[in-house]
């Protein structure tokens, strides 16, 4: 097995949409990343998945459960993120987990770079950079969400007027894109829903791969039933869309390793209006913009991981 190669904090709302289930699931499947701890993150108030005031908690025990099905729990801490918004760009919400982000960013016991993987809203980093500004320099973010930038995409039909992901914390959205100076790599909307998987191949694949890939497909089988209460109809597809969080960090190229199988530009950071839109700064610090992911990449190796922790779990003595 190889070793850790980057150090990689999950944060995400797993209360959610539950393809952040199958992003920490493989993340945590991938022994070229080291993991020192997850973040249950909130969504935004009142949303159909948790309308709860509890979100982070939720989020933290669906986390958890998942973890003890692959022997994370215990090994791997998952932290309590804020359960609100920032209500200003310029002052944090303290946090268990905004509190660690800072920690870990200033550990010098360790060479391996560390990367924060976010794949909802951005209010941990946010209070992190806003915490402590200097850990900025000491850490890359990874973030799923944004709306499509101009002349690279254009928004689905019937978008929301704000991205889903951005919605969960806007003024968080703008600290990270207006106020610091942290290295950020986006895959905005456009290229997060290029994650499209088949309802077949997830029947073949996921669904008969042990007891990760039944609570895996559980998660999705409570979807379609909120869909149909919901009166809309999921069609033959599910976006996977935290994926990309997964292949940008444990599955770069072997020599020379970068996301050589995934396509990006670098424009100036445009700065985020309180509508949620950009706009164009040409002195902005450098963003990377993902235009396209390798897909089959990262589902044949979640496929292929699955598979193989169910035959390591057969062999396991109970």
């Amino acid at each position: 097995m190889p070793g850790p190669r980057l150090r990689v904090i999950v944060d995400n709302d797993f209360s959610g949409d539950p393809d952040d289930l199958f992003q920490l699931a493989h993340h945590v499947l991938s022994p070229s990343v080291e993991i020192p701890f997850v973040i249950g993150s909130h969504l935004a108030p009142g949303d159909g998945f948790d309308p709860s005031a509890e979100q982070a908690g939720n989020a933290v025990r669906v986390a958890t459960e998942l973890l003890e099905l692959i022997g994370g729990a215990g090994r791997i801490p998952v932290l309590r993120g804020s359960d609100t918004a920032l209500t200003s760009p310029l002052e944090p919400v303290r946090s268990p987990g905004a509190e660690a982000i800072v920690a870990e960013a200033l550990r010098d016991d360790t060479d391996l770079p560390l990367v924060v993987a976010l794949g909802g809203g951005l209010t941990e980093l946010a209070s992190a950079l806003l915490i402590e500004p200097a850990i900025a320099d000491r850490l890359t973010a990874v973030w799923i969400g944004g709306p499509e930038h101009e002349g690279l995409a254009v928004p689905p039909p019937g978008a929301a007027e704000i991205e889903y992901n951005l919605n969960i914390d806007l003024a968080a959205g703008i600290s990270v894109f207006n106020h610091s100076r942290v290295p950020l790599w986006q895959v905005p909307r456009d290229v997060y829903r290029q994650c499209l998987v088949s309802q077949a191949e997830l029947d073949l694949r996921v669904r008969p791969a042990g007891r990760l890939g039944a609570h895996l497909m559980r998660a999705l089988d409570r979807v379609a039933g909120l869909a149909r209460d919901w009166g809309g109809d999921l069609g033959e597809t599910y976006v996977l869309g935290d994926s990309p969080l997964v292949l940008l960090t444990a599955l770069r190229s072997s020599f020379e390793p970068d996301t050589s199988s995934s396509a990006h530009v670098t424009v100036p950071m445009p700065r985020l209006t309180p509508r949620g839109t950009y706009e164009p700064d040409p002195h902005g610090r450098p963003l990377r913009v993902y235009t396209r992911v390798d897909t089959r990449l990262v589902f044949e190796d979640l496929y292929a991981k699955l598979a193989r922790e169910q035959v390591l779990q057969e062999k396991t003595p109970k």
